[in-house]
């Protein structure tokens, strides 16, 4: 089986961050025997092999990948005239690029991202679209989005979604339905991520923005510091809200448990979990919440509230993690309750252990190939 990857998110070179899970499942699929080619953005054209992969890049100024990399920097693009020009070129660039690689020798096009991927996709070959969470979530932003999606949507032989919150999005924004049987998260390597043996207080790792309520979690430290619990919070990432935080640390009188690190590699990241006793997981209406994800592959229970999109679908009720209010008193509750419970650990490790199962890259890409004959059985 010969399958063309179109996407604009596929590493540069190895070990690169961006697009990492897309490297991931196409080395798992080429151990399959499956033959995977690529057509993807770079700040440069041409051709190169990257792990055993033939990749065929698109030059793309990094400002405008950047424009495309979030649900509102994309509608912003789909409301100006210039971003429209913009994105019509790619669109074209990547057709061209793809109709040379299906003329080649192709039998399924996986097309990763709907915009602008998707979007450029030749109709005479049979595609599997996978939405992930940033293109979903423009459905629900831009009318726009939406008139330009749905015939995509209706020819696309097959379409998965990385989780069901992003599911519900594709149904309410394009009108495809999407079978649980496709809902899956991409691939996570997880060989050599240590676990956590405790001892660090809790951890949140989230880009510092309005929507991820870091300003919860630091006030969910200030409640157990009321009830005397000295319990230390790290913050793990960047954002346009750091300086607010910061400020609202010292106003709360917790400036001494409370920790910014900034952005972190992955491999910074996993040594934080490697210390931490509970992750908070304080953000609102996610289509993803891989930081969850990543929290219990490392053993270490997760906090959640109710309303946080896709991890209420992750993080478990009890044993390793609990799903609660969105109230400081709530999740200082749970942080507790959780802290009393002398098996945490053990569970957790249970827990990870079917997380590092589930995304193994060999047990995604069976299920992709499974897609793949899907979509050519018509």
């Amino acid at each position: 089986m010969r399958v063309v990857f179109l996407t604009q998110g596929f590493p540069h070179w190895p070990g690169h961050v961006s697009g990492a899970a897309l490297g991931t499942l196409a080395r798992a699929l080429t151990r399959r025997g499956i033959s995977v080619r690529v057509v993807t953005t770079g700040d440069e054209s041409g051709e190169i092999v990257l792990n055993g992969v033939p990749v065929h890049r698109i030059r793309v100024r990094a400002s405008f990948r950047d424009a495309i990399a979030s649900h509102r920097s994309i509608a912003a693009v789909l409301r100006a005239p210039l971003g429209w020009s913009a994105l019509a070129r790619l669109w074209r660039r990547l057709r061209q690029a793809a109709q040379r690689e299906v003329a080649a020798g192709a039998d399924i096009l996986h097309a990763h991202w709907w915009i602008p991927a998707g979007l450029a996709s030749p109709p005479d070959l049979p595609t599997v679209l996978t939405v992930h969470e940033t293109d979903a979530a423009v459905l629900a932003h831009s009318r726009i989005a939406r008139r330009l999606a749905r015939p995509l949507f209706q020819r696309a032989a097959v379409v998965t979604a990385v989780s069901r919150e992003v599911g519900v999005w594709v149904q309410a924004g394009a009108g495809r339905f999407v079978d649980p049987s496709r809902v899956h998260h991409m691939p996570v390597d997880a060989r050599g991520v240590p676990w956590t043996r405790g001892g660090g207080g809790a951890v949140v790792i989230a880009r510092l923005v309005p929507s991820s309520r870091v300003d919860l979690a630091i006030e969910t430290a200030a409640v157990l510091a009321a009830c005397g619990h000295a319990f230390p919070l790290t913050v793990v990432g960047e954002g346009p809200e750091r300086q607010i935080l910061e400020q609202r640390v010292a106003r709360l009188g917790v400036s001494a448990l409370v920790r910014f690190v900034g952005a972190a590699t992955p491999e910074e990241a996993r040594r934080h979990l490697e210390r931490a006793d509970v992750m908070l997981f304080t953000g609102r209406g996610e289509g993803l919440a891989l930081s969850a994800i990543e929290g219990l592959i490392a053993g270490v229970p997760v906090v959640a509230c109710w309303d946080s999109g896709a991890a209420v679908d992750i993080v478990p009720e009890s044993g390793a993690g609990r799903l609660t209010l969105p109230s400081a008193e709530a999740l200082a509750d749970s942080v507790l309750d959780l802290q009393n419970d002398g098996d945490r650990l053990a569970m957790g490790r249970l827990v990870g252990e079917a997380w590092r199962a589930r995304l193994a890259p060999d047990h995604v890409a069976e299920l992709c190939e499974g897609w793949y004959r899907d979509a050519l059985a018509g």
